[in-house]
């Protein structure tokens, strides 16, 4: 149950191999895959989690190695977000940029076939950042993260508290020139 039957500098390097090719197929496979998983995207996460668990525990069960493994596993994910977050030209390799999808109401085609994004998926977010549709956008763009990053026009925006305090000093200087006895 503890003793390891693969080596330890083995099973840390089964770990950070698997590691690498799965951050290499989620980069390639584009921006949306965490973001917006659909059904399909669980599927293949589920199939895929089982497929690379012998590569990743090779013959070992123990308990030990399961150990090493996770330890690993984190240690390495920690060092990567740690690296990600503090230089910018690794995560613009890792990570990728953002991709303008609406530019002045306008959906930009080519970039949605690219991200294999449906104008319906663009649409319902615009609805849930209180557009009424397309062209209630000065522009979006998907960012590496999977996030759809939307800012409508000036007009679409809701007001702002500061929007709503400029109208309260307004009417109560209404107020106080009705309130003036007329000579």
């Amino acid at each position: 149950m503890l003793a390891l039957p693969v080596p330890l500098l083995e099973k840390v390097l089964r770990t950070v191999l698997v590691y690498a090719l799965l951050l290499l197929l989620f980069r390639f496979s584009g921006k949306r895959s965490m973001a917006a998983m659909n059904t399909f995207d669980f599927v293949v996460m589920f199939l895929l989690s089982n497929l690379v668990q012998n590569a990743v525990i090779g013959p070992d069960n123990s308990v030990t190695g399961a150990v090493v493994g996770a330890v690993t596993l984190v240690a390495l994910n920690t060092g990567i977000t740690r690296w990600l977050a503090s230089d910018d030209r690794a995560a613009r390799l890792l990570e990728g940029t953002s991709s303008p999808v609406i530019d002045d109401g306008h959906l930009i085609p080519g970039t949605l076939r690219h991200l294999a994004i449906r104008r319906e998926e663009i649409e319902h977010a615009v609805r849930l950042q209180n557009g009424e549709g397309l062209e209630d956008v000065q522009s979006a763009r998907l960012e590496p993260s999977g996030q759809l990053v939307i800012v409508l026009t000036p007009t679409a925006q809701n007001a702002t508290r500061g929007d709503l305090d400029r109208i309260e000093r307004r009417l109560s200087t209404m107020e106080g020139l009705l309130r003036r006895p007329s000579r």
